[in-house]
């Protein structure tokens, strides 16, 4: 494996290695440039993954002390786990369900499409549709995603069967097992889906796309990428000129290291991005490094989730297939006339077991609860994944008490629901209770939000640089050759699961890092 010196300066070190951080590598190794790839986690395989819900989460999850604070539900039934994301090499790519979907126009057009809306900071993307289609269309040929570039799509299990069902007698055309970046077929040297249902264990097959095995050791192979894993960024330090210069962090021996930089890329996930800036604070940079505009940390959302699951009188072994097996679309439009700006998917969603009982009613016991266990089996599960409003309020922060185990202050995650979040998830629970109804359900129930691996915001893009935090390149706008490469560049959250946006913006921004390097902009 290559090994690059502490204090060679012409690197590229990226920071964090899942859907953006770890395709930025591959992308900018493949264009001939060095690249060291620092991952807080371990590397693991589909060999070493864990087909047992708690033994894989143990194994896969950011579980750092984090705090929660909001009038959000999550704050009160997961203070400790407000989101669900991973640290381990691959990122959120070895747990996500798969679901690869463009935004449509007016995701990337929030304020211009739904106007001024009270109580949210909405902004147009500084990019559109058609800036980005180009690079959709590699993403979906990268990712092997279904029902494009001739791959069939997967079939669909019995949760799905219900689903469609359902949501064809209410009159709904958009439903189908989905664009999924899951091989349905042999492709990218890797197995067909052999639908295990461990999806969010980490797939064994390595059907489903996961920058661990694809894009990771796609870059090892050009010999320009050191991967780093159990290395915990602590701070990003700068020189004289402002710009980025070095990277300190601590190795996987608690023993605190330096890497020289020529670009720094941060891939962190919403919470680590922003949380890793403020933690960069210096005489130059009192508020955090590249927070002129006072916004790192700032419009984080994590889409308006929910689910409802329903028990039938034939047995429905959800569990069994791809976790997120279906989709209905319809609701994905722009119709105010609904009661709030935006939409939602509604998208098949199975647990195991010991998940399925923490998550369903956190804290609930007795007879009525003890039911729904009894019921498991025939037991269908769907979940609403709608845009939430950017707002100001809703921020990462650093929290002037709680540690990490570094003694780095904690990320304080605070979230509130807008208006327009309650009144799609209550639109989307109506509908959702209905489709089961349609399909013949004897009862359906209705679920709070999970804590979700849909972290957005928080170093959005903008046009002006006093409205964000990077320009339509990721590109920092107070320091030049400072990146944002993850989720945390969304200036909206639209409807669609955000991975395959995600990819294609890594692949347009290692376009733009190379083209500049050459010409001795960077």
């Amino acid at each position: 494996m290559k090994e690059y010196e502490h204090t060679d300066d012409s690197v590229v070190v990226i920071i964090g290695s899942g859907a953006g951080g770890g395709t930025l590598a591959n992308e900018l190794c493949q264009k001939g440039i060095s690249v060291v790839l620092l991952e807080a986690g371990a590397r693991q395989s589909p060999a070493t993954f864990i087909q047992d819900e708690w033994k894989s989460f143990a194994q896969l999850a950011w579980l750092d002390n984090r705090i929660s604070s909001g009038s959000f539900r999550l704050s009160k039934d997961f203070p400790n786990l407000p989101a669900w994301i991973c640290k381990t090499v691959g990122g959120t790519t070895t747990h996500w369900a798969g679901a690869s979907l463009r935004f449509p126009e007016h995701g990337f057009k929030a304020l211009s499409t739904y106007g001024e809306v009270q109580g949210a900071n909405l902004l147009d993307w500084p990019i559109s549709l058609s800036d980005m289609a180009p690079y959709y269309e590699r993403a979906e040929k990268k990712m092997g995603v279904t029902r494009t570039n001739g791959l069939p799509g997967l079939p669909g299990n019995n949760n799905f069967k219900v689903m469609y069902d359902g949501a064809t007698k209410l009159g709904y055309k958009e439903v189908s097992t989905g664009h999924m970046a899951i091989n349905s077929v042999v492709n990218d040297e890797r197995s067909a889906c052999t639908q295990q249902g461990f999806c969010f264990q980490g797939c064994k097959m390595g059907a489903k796309w996961s920058t661990l095995y694809t894009e990771i050791p796609h870059a090892e192979r050009t010999g320009k990428l050191e991967l780093r894993s159990e290395c915990h960024v602590s701070q990003i330090e700068h020189g004289n000129d402002g710009k980025a210069n070095a990277v300190v962090y601590f190795d996987k021996d608690g023993k605190e290291q330096r890497q020289a930089a020529r670009v720094v890329c941060v891939a962190g996930n919403s919470i680590e991005t922003p949380r890793l800036l403020l933690l960069s604070e210096s005489g130059k940079f009192k508020d955090g490094l590249a927070n002129s505009s006072g916004q790192v940390g700032r419009n984080y959302m994590r889409h308006t989730t929910g689910s409802v699951y329903a028990v039938f009188d034939e047995p429905v072994h959800m569990y069994r297939g791809t976790t997120m097996a279906g989709i209905v679309q319809d609701e994905a439009i722009h119709d105010p006339s609904r009661g709030f700006v935006g939409g939602y998917e509604l998208e098949t969603i199975s647990l195991g077991l010991a998940f399925y009982a923490a998550f369903l009613d956190p804290g609930a016991w007795g007879e009525e609860f003890a039911s729904y266990m009894d019921d498991y089996t025939h037991t269908a599960g769907l979940w609403i994944v709608g845009e939430d409003m950017a707002q100001e309020s809703n921020r990462i922060t650093l929290d002037p008490e709680a540690k990490d185990q570094y003694g780095l202050p904690a990320a304080n995650v605070h979230y509130d629901d807008h208006p327009n979040d309650i009144a799609m998830r209550n639109h989307a629970f109506k509908q959702s209770t209905a489709l089961y109804e349609a399909a013949g359900a004897k009862r359906s129930f209705q679920t709070p939000p999970y804590p979700s691996t849909h972290n957005l915001g928080s170093c959005r893009m903008s046009e002006n640089a006093s409205d964000g935090v990077c320009n339509k390149h990721g590109q920092t706008h107070d320091v030049a050759n400072l990146f944002i490469s993850d989720g945390s560049q969304f200036t909206s959250s639209a409807a669609e699961n955000p991975t395959l946006t995600i990819v294609s913006l890594a692949i347009r921004q290692a376009e733009f890092i190379a083209d500049s390097m050459a010409q001795k902009e960077l």
